[in-house]
């Protein structure tokens, strides 16, 4: 649970006159971010009265961000634009200092260093301040650097929802991670030793020893073994990356086991993976094992709980590649390569 805290005096939300712009990585179109992205200076975001504003000292890149970028699949524009992204500064995860309050805020003041997620809720992270809900902001745990604390939100909140809400995981289950070197993985993997699972994690042959380090009891590499035609029956499969059809992750799973289906890889430019989550929830009321799909919902509940595994040493990020503001070009560009171990962070000057 956050401490409140006793209000001071509310802060003045009125930005000096020296300080009215910032800068961001702005897109006004659709396309490929070595194209359209530009650092420029933009107004500095207006505090809402459930918001805060908050100065940014690291961020990070995530999937969500080139799928937003270059408006694929374009099903997604639906959401967030037919012609033009409603959204012109992306970025789903924020580290840093509280600026300024609004004037329903009481959880947090000036000072405060805070890590959250603004994804689906404005975005807004890939610039120097940046306004987010009060219920999406969570005290920064005491054991994380900024940068590190900014690659926690958005990807572990997915691995945590997954497991623990979706999967309805328990200690002693045999647990699989599909994709288990990514950013979510990478969370995933440790979070479910920590809840007390059996974890086998799958990934390619150079993230082996990697996954290993993490705690995974054992490790399939895909480039060699077929996870699907195995002989080992796991209780949850958690499939964050690869394109194995719910059909083919049936045969994987044990007569009342659970498929929790986060995303996954497809070249539909159209509907991109959601060809399969549709068929794992027409499949599903006609088997035995449960199969279902989620898109992440940020609450300070699960940053609590994050920070409580973290805090206890049970929860460490792994970040691949570090990049500055202006270079968030290149930072989306490598993690769209699919290559990236675990998190690609973004520091602020």
């Amino acid at each position: 649970m956050t401490t409140r805290r006793p209000r001071e005096a509310t802060p003045s939300l009125a930005v000096p006159d020296h300080e009215n712009t910032m800068k961001a990585i702005v897109q006004d179109r659709y396309g490929p971010p070595s194209e359209l992205l530009e650092l420029t200076d933009i107004d500095q975001p207006v505090v809402e009265d459930d918001a805060v504003l908050v100065r940014v000292h690291a961020t990070s890149v995530n999937p969500a961000d080139w799928h937003l970028l270059r408006g694929e699949p374009y099903i997604a524009r639906l959401q967030v634009g037919l012609r033009n992204p409603k959204h012109p500064v992306l970025g789903c995860d924020v580290a840093g200092q509280v600026e300024a309050v609004g004037s329903n805020v009481t959880t947090f003041q000036p000072g405060d260093e805070v890590f959250g997620s603004p994804f689906m809720r404005g975005f807004g992270a890939f610039a120097e301040r940046v306004v987010v809900p009060e219920e999406l902001l969570a005290p920064k745990p005491t054991n994380l650097s900024f940068e590190q604390a900014a690659t926690v939100p958005l990807a572990a909140s997915t691995a945590l929802q997954g497991l623990r809400d979706l999967g309805q995981i328990e200690a002693g289950q045999r647990v699989l991670i599909v994709g288990a070197s990514g950013g979510v993985g990478t969370f995933a993997v440790q979070i479910a030793k920590a809840l007390g699972a059996e974890v086998t994690g799958v990934c390619s042959t150079r993230n082996v020893d990697m996954v290993r380090s993490l705690g995974a009891d054992h490790v399939i590499d895909y480039t060699r073994d077929d996870f699907t035609k195995g002989e080992q029956r796991y209780d949850l499969i958690l499939q964050v990356a690869g394109s194995s059809s719910p059909s083919d992750c049936r045969r994987a799973l044990t007569p009342k086991g659970t498929l929790v289906l986060i995303s996954g890889d497809s070249d539909d430019r159209w509907i991109g993976p959601v060809d399969r989550l549709i068929k794992a929830r027409l499949l599903s009321p006609l088997v035995s094992q449960t199969m279902v799909n989620f898109t992440v919902t940020p609450n300070r509940e699960d940053l609590e709980s994050l920070r409580g595994l973290i805090e206890a040493g049970n929860l460490t990020p792994v970040i691949d590649r570090t990049y500055s503001l202006s270079e968030v070009p290149e930072a989306i560009g490598y993690l769209e390569e699919g290559h990236a171990r675990g998190k690609v962070a973004i520091t602020m000057p």
